[in-house]
């Protein structure tokens, strides 16, 4: 069954390697070298789990809740507008922007936010739950599973890759100046998928 395990490594690509709340969120923690294992470990691991329960059907219980999305869309919104400002503050203060070396920043927080950024973004639910699963239920039995394991290994590689690869810009970031461009981007995409999500709403 190697063509839908390919199918599941394509799809889930297309759908995580692009600028995004999750991706931004790793990126600056592969950068500040801080809980990269366990920011990229929850990220891999939750697509995984949400690709799983999408080609199980749970994807087409979601796409018919309207109501459960709608919360988790305004919760996004208030959650990203929230992270924007932080990232917007921190850029208006260079002096502590400065690269970290792994110390700073504790786990719990470090956690938290990382769930918050994963799991109040509606899209989530609906690229990985409602896409992922018709695309891995069109494979048919036992392809469909296949698609699920190509896709949940698609998803932990590219977030390991994301957060430890960083590391190669840690040099780059070694001046403030770098770290603001960083946070102004940052908090730039923040404000523009909480746009898409007021304005745009949460439709597939």
């Amino acid at each position: 069954m190697i063509l839908p395990f390919l199918v599941g490594i394509g799809s889930g690509l297309s759908l995580i390697v692009a600028i995004g709340a999750q991706n931004a969120f790793v990126l600056r923690q592969g950068i500040r070298r801080e809980h990269v294992f366990w920011v990229a470990l929850i990220c891999g691991l939750t697509d995984a789990v949400l690709e799983l329960l999408g080609v199980a059907g749970i994807g087409f219980v979601v796409q018919k809740a309207p109501v459960v999305l709608e919360i988790v869309r305004w919760g996004g919104v208030a959650f990203l507008l929230w992270y924007a400002w932080s990232a917007a503050r921190r850029a208006m203060k260079p002096e502590v922007l400065v690269a970290g070396d792994g110390s700073g920043g504790s786990l719990k927080r470090t956690i938290l936010a990382c769930l918050a950024i994963t799991y109040l973004n509606p899209h989530v639910y609906l690229d990985t739950m409602v896409l992922m699963g018709s695309i891995g239920n069109a494979q048919g039995d036992p392809g469909r599973w296949w698609f699920v394991a190509g896709g949940a290994l698609a998803s932990i590689v590219w977030f390991f890759v994301l957060g430890y690869g960083a590391r190669m810009l840690t040099r780059f970031f070694a001046t403030p100046r770098s770290w603001q461009i960083l946070d102004g981007v940052v908090a730039a995409v923040m404000l523009v998928i909480a746009a898409r999500l007021v304005f745009g709403g949460v439709g597939v």
